[in-house]
């Protein structure tokens, strides 16, 4: 049986991706490494308590000596890495631990990986490390690396480790950028799940500057399928750039959101923009279908709706994250079941 160790696995993209691999491949086992910061909610992953196929590990990626012994532990075949610290805005208030998790966390795996001699390692990056786009054009893997916000350089440089491993040393590293997700088990900092809780709860929605801002939005399950094609088929050393082929400007979203919750457009909120804001983003997916056979299946206006019936499903999964009740799941569910790093 295939084992892939994926790291921030409790995470928004990361527990869709292991549930959607689980349920794809009967012969695969996971071991997901997740520290269970802020956003990492083992609620998540709660349908998989007892899989024999699933185990949960509670660590930080920067600790050479917790990697290694799961590594030792078992017979990994890859590593899929999602763990990061990924909100913009917090980056801005303190890179600190964009730059320990994002680049040093990066560093501490890319050695575990050629110590065990994985045969596969995945770097899951974004599209922000390209910088911003004007009105036209769109970033394709040649694209030159701007990045403009704290969190977006410090997955710029763990993009170029990732890329100098595989250049110095034969390394077996892929690296994925895409654009904006949005799905279920977002974490409610993000725009859409933010927006939606707000909404429901009558609270103000706040837009950044005059909400001119476009972004290119992939449903998550859209970017799951792709980071597993490039795991699969993806060529050592090469970038797959992964996007929903659906921008949109932040104004335009934030009104179909509340349209479809049936609110007024009176709870928008026009707020000082955030410092470097990036203008547009957007990607060329071509190389992605071409070498990968992949493309995005899941049409946004579809997207979007089973999106907010999810959220509007799961209430309580909002309540409890926004009080910060969520937190104690751990100790509820887990106590000291789980492996911790000492």
């Amino acid at each position: 049986m295939q084992t892939i160790l994926v790291t921030g696995g409790c995470g928004f993209i990361g527990s869709n991706f292991i549930r959607w691999e689980l349920e794809t491949y009967p012969d695969l086992s996971i071991i997901n490494v997740d520290k269970l910061t802020y956003a990492g909610n083992l609620e998540n992953l709660a349908d998989l308590t007892g899989n024999p196929r699933y185990t949960f590990a509670k660590g930080d990626i920067c600790d050479r000596p917790f990697i290694d012994g799961l590594l030792a532990s078992r017979q990994v075949d890859a590593i899929v890495n999602f763990a990061a610290e990924s909100h913009v805005d917090r980056s801005i208030l303190d890179s600190g631990p964009f730059i320990q998790t994002n680049i040093i966390g990066t560093q501490t795996l890319l050695d575990a990986a050629r110590q065990a001699k994985l045969g596969r390692y995945l770097q899951v990056s974004t599209d922000e490390v390209y910088g911003s786009l004007g009105p036209t054009g769109l970033f394709t893997e040649e694209t030159p690396i701007a990045p403009n916000s704290p969190y977006s350089a410090s997955k710029a440089s763990a993009d170029l480790l990732v890329r100098a491993y595989c250049h110095t040393f034969g390394f077996p590293g892929i690296i994925t950028r895409c654009s904006n997700n949005y799905g279920p088990y977002q974490f409610p900092e993000k725009l859409i799940p933010l927006f939606i809780s707000n909404a429901l709860a009558d609270q103000a929605l706040p837009v950044y500057g005059t909400g001119e801002n476009i972004r290119d939005w992939i449903h998550v399950l859209d970017h799951c399928r792709g980071i597993d094609a490039a795991l699969s088929h993806g060529q050592p050393g090469e970038v797959y750039n992964f996007g929903g082929h659906s921008e949109l400007k932040n104004i335009d979203l934030t009104q179909k959101l509340l349209v479809a919750l049936g609110k007024s457009p009176t709870l928008i909120r026009y707020v000082a923009d955030r410092a470097g804001h990036d203008f547009r983003y957007a990607i060329d997916t071509s190389k992605a279908t071409k070498e990968l056979g992949w493309a995005p299946r899941v049409n946004f206006e579809t997207g979007l709706k089973q999106t907010i019936e999810w959220y509007l499903g799961h209430r309580d999964w909002i309540d409890r994250i926004k009080s910060g009740a969520y937190r104690d799941y751990y100790q509820q569910q887990y106590g000291h079941r789980v492996t911790e790093s000492k």
